[in-house]
Order: structure tokens, then C-alpha cells, then sequence
């Protein structure tokens, strides 16, 4: 159990030192979050989660389907880190697969400085995050990133079960046109 004092760890897996440097300063910024390293490489970056075993990574979405998901695979049966996925033009369908896979969070790399904040210390804290716009619903006055609605959870929670795309929709009585 961790004491409420101690800080939590990122480690940063970018192809960009720019984008490392950036969520470096943005980390040394706010209380209770500590960067715990980056790295360039995805290779590296699966060798640092296991050493460091930072609490979430945040993990460059351009290292593509295969390397994200042996990110993902690997570090799910063999570390507790929790894995945020950033990237550019996220979809939905993307960004299902991606939870469906193991990431706990999901994030644009559009994201303001807060949101990304706020997206690291749920994930921290065992929830799931999904920035609004990556479902294409309007964006809300009151903030640019709301917690999952009703529905979205009910989804996270059956591909949470393992269930697959059919069984989610037969269950929530979706019709898929097939």
C-alpha cells in the first residue's frame, strides 16, 4: 500500500526526446507526480517498467498495432504498471481495442496540459480514462474531459470480461447490421 505522501511515477516510451522533455517538466510541475524516466525506444522502455516499475507509462501510440500490444501483453503478465496510450487522430474503435488490449488510459496527444494531469493520476488510482473526444461527443462547458458516461462504462466493463465485440453488442442489445 502506498503511503499518501509518496509520489507517483510516469515513465515516458516517446519516439520524440521533445514530447519526453515536455511530460518531464509537466510532471516536476505538480504535486505527488514524479517522472521516472524516458526512453526512445520501445524495447527500452518495456526493460525500464520492469526495473523501475513506475505506477503508469505513458506510451507513444507510433510505434504502431504490434508494438503497442506487446507493450500492453507484456506488461500486464509481468508488471503492475499501468500503460496510457497518446497518440494522434485516436478513434473509437481504436481506442476500444487499445482498453480491450490493456491500456488503462487513452489520450490524444491534442490534450491540454491538465487533462493529461488529471488522465495520470485516475489511472493512478485504478480508473480508467478516455478523453470525451475520442467518442466524438460534444465537448461539455464545464471541462474538456468528463469521467466515462453510463454507457461507455457499461462497455469498458464487458471488454474488461473479455467478452468480444459481438457479445458486447448482443449484450447492450445493439444490432451490428450483420
Amino acid at each position: 500500500m502506498r503511503e499518501s505522501n509518496q509520489s507517483r511515477t510516469v515513465l515516458v516510451c516517446d519516439k520524440k526526446p521533445l514530447a519526453i522533455e515536455g511530460i518531464r517538466s509537466l510532471l516536476e510541475q505538480n504535486e505527488g507526480l514524479r517522472f521516472a524516466g524516458g526512453i526512445t525506444s520501445l524495447v527500452g522502455g518495456m526493460e525500464l517498467a520492469r526495473t523501475l516499475k513506475p505506477d503508469v507509462m505513458l506510451l507513444d501510440r507510433t510505434f504502431g498495432d504490434m508494438g503497442v500490444s506487446e507493450v500492453l501483453s507484456s506488461l500486464r503478465s509481468n508488471t503492475s504498471v499501468r500503460v496510457v496510450i497518446w497518440g494522434h487522430g485516436i478513434g473509437e474503435p481504436e481506442a476500444l481495442w487499445m482498453l480491450r488490449a490493456g491500456a488503462k488510459g487513452v489520450l490524444r496527444k491534442t490534450v491540454n496540459p491538465t487533462n493529461m494531469i488529471n488522465c495520470v493520476r485516475a489511472v493512478c488510482e485504478g480508473q480508467a480514462w478516455m478523453e470525451e473526444q475520442i467518442f466524438g461527443e460534444a465537448l461539455r462547458t464545464a471541462a474538456d474531459r468528463s469521467p466515462l458516461t453510463a454507457r461507455q462504462q457499461q462497455v469498458l466493463e464487458l471488454i474488461e470480461k473479455g467478452f468480444p465485440n459481438s457479445k458486447i453488442a448482443s449484450n447492450l442489445g445493439i444490432h451490428t447490421g450483420r
